[in-house]
């Protein structure tokens, strides 16, 4: 139970993450990138900003965990994420070697799960980890888009 509980509060980091991507007029996903109960990597979608379609906020995690670490593999890290990793990131991800990837809301359309896309075999994949609350974030953000 205790992982849970420390999922959550990863979990709201990267949505607090996300809040800034909506801000930006970014689609809102947020990640973050915990070692030893540590946040060693905070990130949010700015595809629109950096007028970059790799960046993804994921990806923008990876970078700034590697460079925290001096590394390019994130073993022992895990990555919380708000929405489902798409097929890019899920690769950037395969390499990076992470120990766990846990994300909020399921992507049926574009995430790595509905392409077939597997994750490093020493990976540990966990979704719906406060789900409901990055749904509402994605909806309200493609709510406003539409009206």
């Amino acid at each position: 139970m205790e992982d849970l509980l420390d999922d959550r509060f990863f979990m709201k980091q990267a949505l607090l993450e996300a809040q800034k991507a909506f801000e930006k007029d970014e689609v809102p996903v947020g990640a973050v990138i915990v070692t030893h109960q540590k946040i060693i990597a905070r990130a949010h979608n700015l595809t629109e900003q950096l007028h970059d379609v790799t960046a993804h906020a994921e990806m923008q995690a990876i970078t700034s965990a590697a460079n925290f670490i001096n590394g390019k593999y994130l073993k022992g890290c895990t990555l919380y994420v708000t929405l489902e990793p798409c097929v890019m990131c899920m690769g950037a991800l395969y390499w990076s070697q992470l120990e766990r990837v846990v994300y909020g809301a399921a992507d049926p359309k574009r995430g790595f799960v509905q392409a077939g896309v597997t994750a490093h075999p020493k990976t540990q994949i966990l979704g719906g980890i406060l789900e409901d609350e990055a749904q509402q974030l994605l909806w309200d953000f493609f709510s406003k888009k539409r009206s």
